[in-house]
């Protein structure tokens, strides 16, 4: 699953740890005229993504700068004055891909068309590892406990809901009910993706996921048992305090922002840090995004999840990112010359 860390607690823990130097990882410091396109961004749409959640982050170092932000300043002087680059390199090559928000055709109540249930965490899954997701969908271990939240009406689509880790469900009355991670069963997520290549069923570049859905859907039984190769299964929570114009909440429970959210891995990267990316491959740009989400899959200096919105449109899009690139992290002037004395850069 993607979007696996969404606890306040996490973003914490990482607001109030001092960001040094990690072994085996190269950092340089860079002037903002080393970042191609700079000039040209909007950096106004980044400056509203940033203060979606620059309150959260409570390090001294950081606390002023929102502070400044909320004064509504020009906003490429803004970042220009206040921050330095950092590009961080541990040896893995640059790896971009995208991610989005789900939306689903449900039902708060079941029916021929909509049977396949969205759970709640049952409270045996929070002591430890539970059971697999094969057990929970074959035996029905779970139904008419009071766990489901909602019911929709395409397994597949509910399956990559699961691996999102947050989605809508659109009602027949019009209404939309949001959900978001709510736990999981302890298992490790493995990749159908890899498996069919592994089979020989497709080769590696072929493979994205409307490549997966379709071959499940042509495949019924052959494709509910290669959804069972994943044996992760995540359960889901209502968000309430979300409204339907904004996007999903992030690791940091806030929302994040369609083209300017990236996930990112925390060990590298301060959760609510400016990131400004140099996306290459297909559709390429140049852009200052904000450090807002994580994921499981999300690990090392270079790697990251650019979110692309809601809805189908954005889940092709998202589906057919796997570009290489760089990100460079903007960290406040201090923090930066402590981490990269001037000079060793």
């Amino acid at each position: 699953m993607k979007r696996a860390l969404r606890a306040a607690s996490l973003l914490a823990a990482l607001a109030m740890t001092p960001l040094v130097q990690a072994e085996g990882v190269d950092y340089t410091l860079l002037s903002f005229e080393d970042l191609h396109g700079w000039a040209e961004d909007d950096h106004e749409q980044a400056l509203e993504a940033f203060l979606e959640t620059c309150g959260d982050l409570k390090d001294p170092a950081w606390a002023p700068l929102c502070e400044v932000a909320r004064t509504r300043p020009g906003a490429r002087s803004f970042f220009e004055l206040f921050f330095r680059p950092v590009m961080m390199r541990d040896g893995n090559p640059p790896l971009f891909t995208g991610y989005f928000e789900p939306e689903l055709d449900g039902s708060l109540t079941p029916s021929d068309r909509f049977r396949y249930p969205l759970y709640r965490t049952p409270p045996e899954a929070r002591a430890g590892p539970f059971v697999s997701r094969r057990e929970i969908e074959e035996q029905q271990l779970l139904a008419g406990r009071g766990l489901e939240i909602a019911w929709v009406d395409d397994p597949v689509e509910l399956f990559f809901l699961q691996i999102q880790g947050s989605g809508r469900i659109r009602l027949p009355d019009g209404q939309v009910l949001r959900v978001g991670y709510g736990g999981n069963n302890g298992h490790s997520y493995r990749s159908i993706g890899q498996e069919l290549v592994r089979r020989g069923i497709y080769g590696a570049h072929q493979v994205s996921a409307q490549v997966i859905r379709n071959w499940v859907r042509r495949n019924p039984a052959l494709g509910r048992e290669l959804l069972w190769h994943n044996p992760s299964y995540v359960f889901f929570r209502k968000i309430r305090n979300v409204s339907a114009e904004k996007g999903p909440l992030g690791a940091m429970n806030r929302s994040i922002t369609s083209g300017r959210t990236v996930a990112v891995d925390p060990a590298f990267t301060p959760l609510g840090a400016p990131v400004w990316v140099e996306k290459a491959g297909r559709d390429p740009f140049n852009r200052l995004m904000i450090a807002q989400d994580t994921g499981s899959a999300i690990k090392g200096a270079q790697r990251a999840d650019i979110f692309y919105g809601t809805g189908d449109e954005a889940g092709r899009i998202a589906g057919q990112v796997k570009d290489p690139g760089r990100m460079v992290v903007l960290l406040p002037i201090q923090t930066a010359f402590e981490l990269v004395p001037e000079g060793e850069g």
